[in-house]
Order: structure tokens, then sequence, then C-alpha cells
């Protein structure tokens, strides 16, 4: 009695039959034994990656089509094996272990993700659910015409991010510092993109990928200079990925110290005109990071005057007087550095109704390496104004000298040429001979 051989992958219907309620049973082996009828030594001929309309299949006269799959992990994956110009020939599908996941409509394998959407004559559709890393590759539609023909689809499984950390060098940075910030997304495929973000300024990372059993973990390292400004402004690592829809993202916000910022607010007398005989109140404004906790007065150069009354960041003057004229400063410092701000104080006569250059405020640097466009301003706007009155009161004088000279010359020439006049008078007269 002659064998028959079940194609390949046909042994596990076999088992699937044995196992089938008696009511299936006889229908089971007859397309088993339908399959093993069919030669499993004829050569298949192949067609892949057809066009969406069938209109448009050119394969050379192949009749059996697929097209690749890409699906997220955890989603639905539908494999189709369409036919055009059906003879109703059997259609199989086959795992890229060669096991038969289905026979026409029959599904001799026990994986049950696998579930038949449609069967006819010319398409056998096919859906896998919760599809993983592992059920990716090759599918084989097999079509059993003479000869027989088989095609191809490719699963490709993409897998986003699983986690996604941010990691600062520093929790807390001082002004001026470099610091170093790491984003990483383990586990994705393909690699992700890694992109960074400071508030709304995209900045550049590099990027380092390791590969580990086909999955792929991307390293982003930052290096970011602060300033007093970043304090409070977050950071942003953002991923790029196919399987990831929207922004996917995580951020840390920047907390960054900075020395004192100094300021001088008068706050009496309300005009600005400073006269003997009237108070003078003055205010210290100091914030930074953290913030200063001792605000000190001094006046430079000189004692501070007796009737002076210091009151935390609060400077009071009464009965001013000319002996209180000079630079008033404050001072504030915390664990970065300290900074100082200079009020100068000229006391005006009572009738003095406006104000000269040179009184105000200034805003003074610690050091040459301190100095910035903005401290330089503030701090030589009273010395220009200085400035300016020196070289107005040194042109006039030089001017009122000139006119006193000339009008001294002009005195003793008239003098000289009234006093010689008969001389000049007789020397320019002819001679009578």
């Amino acid at each position: 009695m002659a064998s028959a051989v079940l194609p390949s992958g046909s042994q596990c219907a076999a088992a699937a039959a044995v196992a089938a309620p008696r009511g299936l049973r006889f229908r089971l082996l007859l397309l088993l034994f339908a399959a093993a009828l069919i030669p499993t030594d004829v050569p298949f001929t192949f067609c892949h990656d057809f066009e969406a309309s069938p209109a448009t299949w050119n394969c050379d006269g192949q009749n059996l089509f697929t097209k690749d799959v890409t699906v997220i992990e955890g989603e639905v994956a539908t494999i189709s094996c369409q036919v055009n110009k059906s003879d109703d020939s059997v259609i199989q599908l086959l795992n890229p272990n060669r096991q038969t996941i289905y026979f026409r409509d029959f599904r001799p394998l026990k994986d049950s993700r696998f579930q038949l959407l449609n069967f006819s004559s010319s398409e056998l559709k096919v859906s896998l659910t919760n599809v993983s890393i592992s059920d990716e590759g090759r599918y084989f539609c097999q079509l059993y015409t003479d000869p027989p023909q088989e095609s191809y689809t490719t699963i490709t499984v993409l897998v986003p991010p699983r986690n996604l950390m941010i990691d600062i060098q520093k929790d807390t940075a001082v002004e001026g510092e470099e610091i170093e910030v790491n984003c990483t997304a383990m586990a994705s495929k393909p690699a992700t993109t890694i992109r960074w973000f400071k508030g709304n300024t995209e900045l550049k990372g590099k990027s380092e990928v390791e590969e580990w059993s086909d999955m792929y973990t991307v390293t982003s390292q930052l290096m970011l200079k602060v300033h007093k400004e970043d304090d409070g402004v977050p950071v942003i690592c953002q991923v790029e990925h196919p399987a990831v829809t929207g922004n996917l993202q995580t951020q840390r916000y920047l907390e960054v110290q900075y020395k004192p910022q100094v300021h001088i607010q008068m706050t009496y007398p309300l005009q600005g005109l400073t006269r003997e005989g009237d108070a003078l109140e003055l205010t210290c404004e100091a914030i930074g990071k953290p913030q200063p906790v001792m605000v000190t007065w001094v006046r430079v150069d000189d004692e501070m005057p007796q009737h002076a009354v210091l009151s935390g960041p609060n400077l009071f003057i009464n009965n001013l007087n000319k002996t209180d004229n000079g630079t008033y400063r404050c001072e504030a410092s915390n664990i970065v550095g300290k900074a100082h701000s200079d009020y100068m104080l000229y006391v005006y006569d009572t009738t003095a109704t406006t104000e000269p250059a040179v009184h105000g405020l200034t805003q003074l640097p610690n050091s040459a390496e301190e100095l910035d466009s903005e401290d330089l301003s503030d701090s030589r706007a009273g010395e220009e104004g200085s400035i300016r009155a020196v070289d107005h009161a040194v042109i006039g004088g030089v001017v009122a000298v000139v006119v006193f000279a000339m009008l001294c010359l002009l005195i003793i020439l008239g003098r000289y040429f009234a006093r010689h006049k008969g001389l000049f008078s007789l020397t320019s007269s002819p001679r009578i001979k």
C-alpha cells in the first residue's frame, strides 16, 4: 500500500484531526488526504510586493500575492494571501518555521492568536493578535496550482521605548558652570532619536546606541553651560520613534545659584532733590539665589555720619548738611559671591531747584572680571556727568582768560599810540629845504 507524505507543517494537522470531535474528524481527514496528494517536490514560483490594486499586479503570470506588514508590539497584524484569476486551488499559510497556520479555512496550529478573517477561492486573510517581537519574520502563502506558487510577507514589529529617563549631573548648579545631562531610551526597535530642548530652544546632544537581542538602548549626552536666567527653566528630552504617536518626553527643571543683584532705591525725598536740612532715606534691594541673608551699608572713604540710622536694608539720614556729601554703598553677599551698589549724595543749598549731573546712583562691579556692559553703563553714569561738568568749567575759564588778555592788550596799545602820537606825526612829515 502506498503511503502519502504530508506537506511541510501538516503533521500538526494530523494530530489536530485525531483530537477533533467525531463530527469534524471525517472532514479533517479528507482535507489532510487531499494535502497529501499535492506534490511536495515541485519548486514554487514567487511573487512579492504587489501593488495596491490587483489590476496593476504584474508578476509574469503569477496569481498569488502578499504584502509586507508593519505592526506595533501588542497590536494586531493582518496577513492576506490574495489570488488573481482563481481556479479554486488550495491556499495555505505557513509561519517563519514553515509550520502550517491555516490550510484553507482550517487552523492546524494551536496558537489561538491566529484567527480567520476571510476565506474564499481568491483570499485567505488571517489576523494575529497581541503581536510580540518573536512573531517577526517571513510568513509564506502557498497556492497549489500547476506549477505551485509561493509568496511571502514580512512582518516587522515596532517596539516603543519601554522607559525614558533623564539624569542631571548636579541637582544644583552655579551660574557659569557647565553641567552634564543624560537621557536614556531603553529597549526599543528600531533605535530611537533623541532631541534636546531648553525651554523652547533646541540644543544638540551626542547619542550612543547599544544593541542587545534585536533591541536598542539609546543614551544621549548634553553639555550645558548655565546662567542665572536658566533658573527654573525645563530641560526636555524628547523621543522620536515610528511606534510613538505624539510627543514622548521627560524633563527636569534647572536650579541655578547666582550672586546677588543689588539696587538702591531712594524712597525719600520723593522729588529726588536733597537740600540742607532735609531728610534722606535709601532702601537697598538685593536679589540672589540663595537669597542674601545680610545687607550692609558703608560710606566709601569716610565714616558714616553720626546722625545716620541703619535699619536692615534701609539707610536714614536726618537734617542733611554739606558734610554728608559722599558715596554710600550697599553690600550684599551669599555663598556664590558678593555685589554692591553705590549712591552718590550731594547736598544742595536750601534755594537750589535743579540737580547737577554728579548726583545719583551707580552700580559697581566687585572686580574687573565681573564688569559687564550693564554694570559699565550704570557705574559710569555719574562719572561722565562729572567729567562733562568739569570740561565745561575749564573751557569757560580759558575763554574768560583769553578775553581778559585781549582787552588788556587793546588798552596798552591804545595808551601807547596816544603817548607817541606827536612823534609819529613829526616822522611822517616831509622836510622843507
